[in-house]
Formats: structure tokens, C-alpha cells, sequence
């Protein structure tokens, strides 16, 4: 029996020190508490109620197996409704999860408000997450940052509805550092109205990239699949393409008065995304891109390659020229032109643009050049290919 009981007790020790810890909390100073003690595998579980003047911050380091979850005790019973200067939650650290929270009717100001921004972090998701009728008070505002030098960074499963001029989700992108790898996916973003921004601009469902014209090179490997974007109206850009190497797959656009834009960058894949209704499809401008299987259907224009200031990926324009792009096995149904290349011809952007930040000539003047257009199906088209 002393043996057994030898033999027991050390396996008995391991498996107590394996046993992953809950921590329920409902108050900001419970959650930092928390925050300083989990380990991989641990939970921190909000308490279902309405919670206001939160800021904290999560820095733990989970595993691929056993990451560290931050959840409402109900998906959909723990609700945050305040005001913001700062993030109600900062993610950093390896392998850490938000889930299941509600943000309603937050309001979001300068110098740094969002709900959640995962910064410097790896293989960190927020997920299943509502978001509704939050504001912002300034312009380019996002919901959800992900930023930093991090990478493998997930938002998924989450629900946009009624947000009011803000930018929904952002990767930024900096000269010093870029997150690799970020996935958004299985999201919905809806009833989303003009944004009061001059120029009505800063009101994105998602954004890669703030500056196309100086950073636009720069490879963020992020992936845009599986969303749905219904009645998204904030500004002309849906989705905001302003650096290189990304990919746009499986999107559905529905009765959205904006477009997947290529606004920036180089190299980007939009494939196999739908369009329903709305403005239109989708918005060249740079080098490489690849726009193949899309279905766009009762739009005035499904697919637009740019005149730009400058050609190429070393040349600084405010615009660059849609060249060397492939589009290929695209339907088009119901539309004024199905593909329109040669888009703002000329347009003169004197005064417009600070040219000291942005060191580009002022005339769209450069036409798109070599594009491969081809295979792509037209019905019910006035007008099939337009060059001009």
C-alpha cells in the first residue's frame, strides 16, 4: 500500500497543478486581479450585467491548446455601454481569446478610444462579439485595432450592426511594425449609415492599411473571408485595401452603397465574392492584383481599374494606375458597364491632398497598362468592357 500510495501521489500533484482556474469577476479592480494570475487554459468569466468605465488590460501567455479566455458568463448577457479615450480592453501577450461580449451605444474619443485593440499580440481572437450603435466622436475611429508586430491575430463570428462613424475593424499598419497574418472571418456587418466625415470618409467595415501612398509596399498577409456586409453605407469604400499581399475571399456584399477597393498596395487576390445590389464591386488601383470567380449582379459598374498619379510599386502617387492586374472569370449580371478600365481619367487633385505628407503629382493622368482582362461572363450588360 505504501508503494500505491508513493506512486500516487506525485501523479496526484501533476494533475492538480494541470487543472485550469476560473476566475468570475464583476468589477474593473476583480479583473486586473485576474488578469495577473492566469496561466494557460485559465478562464476569467465576466458576470452577466451592464458594465461602464472599464479599462483593462490582458498580457497573459496562453498556448495553442490551452489559450486564455475572457468570456461573459452568457454570451450576450454581459453588456459594456461608456464613454472612451483609451481601449475598454488591451490584448496583448501569446494565445489569449475575448468572448461572447456586448459593446452598446459606447462612445469613442480622441486620443486613443476603441473597444478592443489587440496590440503586439500572437494568436490572440476576439469572437462572437456584438457590436451595436457605438460612436465616435473624432474621425478614423476603429471598433476593433489590431496593430503592432504581432501575428496569427483573429477576429471571427462577430456581429456589427448600427455603428455610427466609425471604422469597424482596422489593421494598422506602420513603417516600424505590421501584424502578419491576421484573419477576419464568419462576420456580419450591417445597417451601416453615411458617416458626417468631410469628404465622407473614416466610416470602413474593414481596413487594411491607413497609408497607401507612403506604406502601400508594405506586406500584411491578412485574410478577409466568409464576411457578410448588408446594407453598408457609411462611404464608398466597404473595404479599404491601403498595403500589399492580402486576400479577399468568399466576401457577400449586399445593397452596400461602397465597394471592395484596392485603394493602395500591390499583389492582393479578391476571389469568389458575391455582389448584390448597391455601388458596385470592385476597385483597382496598384500592381498585381488578381480579381478572379466574383459574381456581381444589378450595379452600375461591377469592376473599375483607376487612372493613377504614378505606375508601379517604387513610384509615389496618390494614385497609383491599375497595371499589371489579372481579371478572369468574373460574372457580371444587370449592370450600366461590366468592367471599366480607365476610371477617373484626368481628374486634378490641386489642393486637394497635402503633397509635402504625400510627395505625388496632383494629375491622375497615368493610364492602367497591361492588365489581363478575359474569360469573364456578361448578361443583361449595356456595356461589357469600356476602355477609356
Amino acid at each position: 500500500m505504501k508503494k500505491i500510495l508513493s506512486a500516487l501521489i506525485p501523479m496526484l500533484l501533476i494533475s492538480g497543478l494541470c487543472l485550469a482556474t476560473t476566475y468570475p469577476v464583476a468589477t474593473e479592480q476583480e479583473f486586473i486581479l485576474a488578469a495577473g494570475k492566469v496561466i494557460g487554459g485559465d478562464e476569467i468569466v465576466i458576470k452577466d450585467g451592464t458594465y461602464n468605465n472599464w479599462h483593462v488590460t490582458l498580457a497573459a501567455n496562453g498556448s495553442k491548446s490551452k489559450p486564455v479566455v475572457v468570456r461573459a458568463e452568457h454570451t450576450g448577457n454581459v453588456i459594456f455601454t461608456q464613454s472612451t479615450a483609451k481601449p475598454i480592453f488591451m490584448v496583448r501577450g501569446l494565445y489569449n481569446v475575448i468572448d461572447g461580449i456586448v459593446f452598446k451605444e459606447c462612445v469613442m474619443s480622441k486620443p486613443f478610444g476603441s473597444l478592443i485593440t489587440l496590440n503586439s499580440s500572437y494568436n490572440c481572437r476576439i469572437t462572437n462579439c456584438i457590436l451595436e450603435k457605438n460612436t465616435a466622436k473624432a474621425q478614423f475611429m476603429p471598433l476593433f485595432t489590431i496593430s503592432g508586430p504581432g501575428h496569427y491575430n483573429q477576429v471571427d463570428n462577430c456581429t456589427f450592426t448600427g455603428n455610427i462613424d466609425v471604422q469597424d475593424v482596422q489593421v494598422r499598419v506602420e513603417k516600424t511594425a505590421c501584424p502578419q497574418y491576421t484573419l477576419i472571418n464568419n462576420n456580419i456587418f450591417q445597417n451601416k449609415d453615411k458617416v458626417k466625415w468631410p469628404n465622407v470618409n473614416g466610416g470602413e467595415c474593414v481596413q487594411i492599411g491607413q497609408d497607401p501612398i507612403n506604406l502601400g509596399t508594405i506586406v500584411a498577409n491578412t485574410i478577409v473571408r466568409n464576411n457578410r456586409f448588408i446594407r453598408c453605407n457609411a462611404e464608398p469604400e466597404v473595404i479599404s485595401n491601403k498595403c500589399s499581399g492580402n486576400k479577399y475571399i468568399s466576401n457577400y456584399f449586399e445593397d452596400c452603397d461602397g465597394e471592395l477597393v484596392m485603394r493602395g498596395g500591390h499583389d492582393c487576390l479578391v476571389d469568389s465574392n458575391e455582389f448584390k445590389g448597391g455601388l458596385g464591386g470592385v476597385r483597382l488601383c496598384g500592381t498585381g492584383h488578381i480579381v478572379t470567380n466574383n459574381i456581381i449582379s444589378d450595379v452600375k459598374t461591377g469592376i473599375r481599374l483607376y487612372y493613377g498619379m504614378a505606375a508601379g510599386k517604387t513610384e509615389i502617387g496618390f494614385y497609383i494606375a491599375a497595371s499589371n492586374c489579372i481579371v478572369k472569370n468574373n460574372t457580371i449580371t444587370n449592370a450600366q458597364t461590366g468592367i471599366l478600365v480607365g476610371d477617373s481619367k484626368n481628374q486634378d487633385w490641386t489642393g486637394k491632398f497635402n503633397t509635402t505628407t504625400y510627395p505625388s503629382r496632383v494629375m491622375q493622368d497615368v493610364p492602367p497598362a497591361n492588365n489581363t482582362i478575359g474569360d469573364n461572363t456578361f448578361k443583361n450588360t449595356v456595356n461589357n468592357v469600356v476602355y477609356q
